[in-house]
């Protein structure tokens, strides 16, 4: 950790999830009896237990990190216990970052060995770069080499994650290729190599509607263990995904409490689902569908955006024209294809709702037209 994470501590503004979570993993490692892999901190059951939630036997409450089916948190922890990487597939705000967090402090307790996925992220981001004082002065050697995560979860037996796989461009992909499947970095210029300890392993997220942008090759897809991760099944699970989230978030952000939250973040959830299905709750109305995602971690961003707004400049209550205006940028990403979307499915879909007519009224007003 470094000397600034260091002065500030618990105040950072996003502690990583081995720091966040250490009193349950530590708790889960007291009692963790089964057998664990090379490295790992925890054993599989309890690396899922730590992903799904549970009761220790000694009382010790694990919140879920991740709500949805058991058996793809099975397959990816035990996936990471073989010799092939895991890729975690999914539209956008399926929670692919989060578990990929998640399993890594749970794994290896250091989730931090990150790549982060671009159009421009270049070969040295996954494999290693140079120290190019060190470099010009000394000729090169490993002390002129700069690692990257990659290479320093392989030397130390971690789990390293790459975010986006399917943005980084087809030639960079492909430098994983030979580290997947043989466990070892080549460096050419110093005639020499760096091979994995055990315990290593990676990571990969990638977008389902990224998959025309840089398509992973046949061959580097064969090195991972593809996990599809799904939407919430119902409504009812994606109220308490953003319910657990939001209430995650206020409480980082120090948020002041603010009453009557349930009732407008079901409502958030019920638009997002319905726009998403282009189908009404009820099955009775077909609807347009807009051009963004409306993921469920738009829904969270809705809702968090709509409790600073009734705490700071409201009565202290979640109201409707709080979460509006959110709801209106999370749908309208196309101002024109989009506007209409969302008036005809406020016109179609809201307004014969008679419960739902001061939700109707201020999503009225948050219209600029």
């Amino acid at each position: 950790m470094g000397i600034a994470a260091e002065s500030v501590g618990e105040d950072v503004l996003r502690q990583h999830a081995e720091d966040a979570f250490a009193e349950e993993l530590a708790a889960l490692a007291a009692a963790d009896e089964r057998p664990r892999p090379p490295r790992w901190r925890l054993s599989p059951w309890a690396v899922a237990t730590y992903l799904l939630g549970g009761t220790l036997p000694d009382g010790t409450v694990i919140s879920p990190k991740y709500i949805g089916p058991r058996r793809i948190v099975e397959v990816a922890v035990t996936t990471l216990a073989t010799d092939r990487a895991l890729l975690l597939l999914g539209v956008p705000g399926t929670a692919k970052t989060w578990v990929s967090e998640h399993l890594a402090a749970a794994v290896c307790g250091d989730s931090t060995l990150l790549v982060q996925g671009t159009a421009g992220t270049p070969e040295e981001a996954i494999r290693y770069g140079w120290n190019y004082a060190r470099l010009l002065a000394h000729g090169p050697s490993r002390a002129a080499m700069v690692a990257g995560p990659v290479m320093r979860a392989m030397s130390r037996g971690l789990v390293a994650r790459v975010e986006e796989l399917t943005r980084i461009p087809a030639d960079v992909q492909d430098s994983l290729i030979t580290i997947l499947s043989e466990k070892t970095l080549p460096v050419p210029e110093l005639n020499d190599e760096v091979q994995a300890v055990r315990g290593f392993n990676l990571i990969a997220t990638a977008n389902d509607r990224d998959r025309g942008v840089n398509e992973l090759s046949s061959a580097l897809r064969r090195r991972f263990n593809t996990v599809v991760l799904p939407l919430p099944a119902t409504a009812d699970a994606e109220v308490e995904i953003v319910g657990r989230r939001v209430a995650q978030l206020g409480s980082g952000l120090e948020l002041p409490p603010v009453a009557g939250a349930e009732a407008e973040l079901r409502r958030v959830v019920t638009v997002f689902r319905e726009l998403r299905a282009g189908l009404t709750e009820d099955g009775r109305t077909r609807l347009k569908t807009p051009s963004g995602s409306l993921s469920t971690a738009e829904a969270i961003s809705v809702v968090t955006g709509g409790l600073a707004l009734a705490a700071h400049f409201g009565d202290g209550v979640l109201r409707s024209a709080d979460v509006a205006a959110g709801i209106l940028g999370a749908v309208v990403k196309d101002p024109v294809a989009d506007t209409l979307v969302w008036r005809e499915y406020l016109e179609t879909a809201v307004r014969p709702r008679a419960d739902w007519q001061d939700f109707y009224r201020a999503c009225r007003d948050a219209d600029p037209a």
